[in-house]
């Protein structure tokens, strides 16, 4: 019987372990899912006046319309998007009617579309939210410079090529309308939430360790038998 007491122990306190991280992660998801909806609300809600002096932290995903005009260059950035293939965010410099110079992601262009689209240029209203991507890292090439394309929205770069303050409206509309440029709305469909699938994890790991467990104890006992 004596035989028996560490091996079982062991096993007890490994599921109990095993068991305890699924339930964080279930915890994790709940947390998880609470700051996914906050965010979607704050998106979704009535949009403002753009603030004088926008916070990171503060006014991320904040809803803002504005209006003025686009001032005529922007810088395309490479991306791909299901369905359609590669193509570029259109980030464009644009004038709000305060006189203030700003950044407007505009959407999405279609590579075959990019050779024949001027830069936006003249009055327009844009309704959109404001962010700060996240997008650059050391691994993350500079801009080539002879097509001018960028690999990443670089914030602060960028609104030192286009001459502008560091902040940028991701566009949900722009009035009037360019046929070629989609806007990319802001959404939560790119901030990962696998805390379900790390619980599932744990909780298989668990049970394996139970049934591993019982197999040594049967097989002790019964060598002892």
């Amino acid at each position: 019987m004596r035989r028996l007491i560490f091996p079982l122990l062991l096993g007890l306190a490994g599921a109990a372990v095993l068991i305890g991280l699924g339930l964080w992660q279930l915890q994790r998801l709940a947390w998880k899912e609470a700051v996914l909806a906050d965010i979607l609300a704050r998106i979704a809600a009535t949009p403002g006046p753009l603030p004088a002096t926008p916070e990171r932290d503060a006014d991320r995903y904040r809803p803002v319309a504005v209006t003025g005009r686009f001032t005529g260059d922007d810088i395309r950035v490479l991306v791909s998007q299901k369905g359609a293939g590669a193509g570029y965010r259109v980030v464009a410099g644009f004038e709000t009617a305060e006189g203030r110079r700003i950044l407007v992601d505009r959407g999405f262009l279609r590579e075959a579309l990019r050779a024949g689209l001027p830069p936006a240029e003249g009055p327009a209203a844009v309704t959109g939210n404001l962010h700060w991507p996240d997008e650059v890292d050391r691994f993350t090439p500079p801009p080539d410079a002879r097509t001018g394309i960028w690999f990443a929205r670089d914030l602060p770069a960028m609104a030192a090529v286009l001459r502008a303050e560091p902040v940028l409206i991701v566009a949900r509309r722009v009035d009037p309308a360019d046929p070629v440029v989609t806007p990319l709305p802001l959404d939560t469909a790119g901030i990962p939430n696998d805390h379900f699938g790390y619980a599932v994890t744990w909780f298989g790991l668990a049970a394996v360790w139970a049934g591993m467990t019982a197999f040594l104890v049967w097989r002790i006992a019964r060598r002892t038998a």
